[in-house]
């Protein structure tokens, strides 16, 4: 399809695609960046556009993809501040006590936890937990995708049987 034509035919749903995209993120403004990278994606691989195709279905398809694209990495990076936070909580409530001792005891239970864990799950755990994505660590280990995940999901739940006294706060 010649860029023109292209062009024309795309931008006649620039009002349907804002008011889904409206729709998803229930703010003007960022519905309007998402219409954006919307025709931006569909510019860029306007040559995978198979001629005779529906251009809305595709066109709602890439918003839809962008806008769980964009979700799923906000949730994630939520989820990270979350834990840091959870952490960083952990080691500053016992701080506040004279000898600070209950900080190196919880530290030392968790670092047992994490070495009690299988050296797989615990590799796939910690990397993780430094920031990497899932991908990078399959990459990294030569495994699938799904492996590293199962692996991550596996850790975390013995870590979570292992370390349940500090579940409500610090241990008694």
């Amino acid at each position: 399809m010649d860029t023109l034509n292209f062009n024309c035919d795309i931008y006649q749903y620039k009002q349907p695609l804002f008011d889904r995209a409206l729709a998803y993120t229930h703010d003007e403004d960022d519905a309007a960046d998402l219409v954006q990278d919307t025709f931006m994606k569909a510019f860029r691989f306007s040559a995978k556009f198979e001629m005779g195709s529906n251009v809305r279905a595709w066109l709602f398809t890439i918003l839809k993809n962008t806008f769980l694209n964009h979700y799923y990495k906000v949730k994630r990076k939520n989820e990270m501040i979350q834990q840091e936070e959870d952490l960083t909580s952990i080691q500053l409530v016992p701080s506040a006590s004279s000898n600070g001792g209950a900080t190196k005891f919880i530290m030392e239970d968790i670092q047992k936890s994490l070495n009690a864990l299988p050296e797989d799950c615990r590799f796939c755990f910690c990397r993780y937990f430094e920031g990497y994505k899932y991908h990078e660590i399959a990459a990294e280990l030569n495994i699938p995708l799904g492996t590293v995940k199962t692996k991550i999901h596996v850790a975390r739940g013995l870590l979570k049987k292992m370390l349940k006294n500090y579940k409500s706060g610090l241990a008694a």
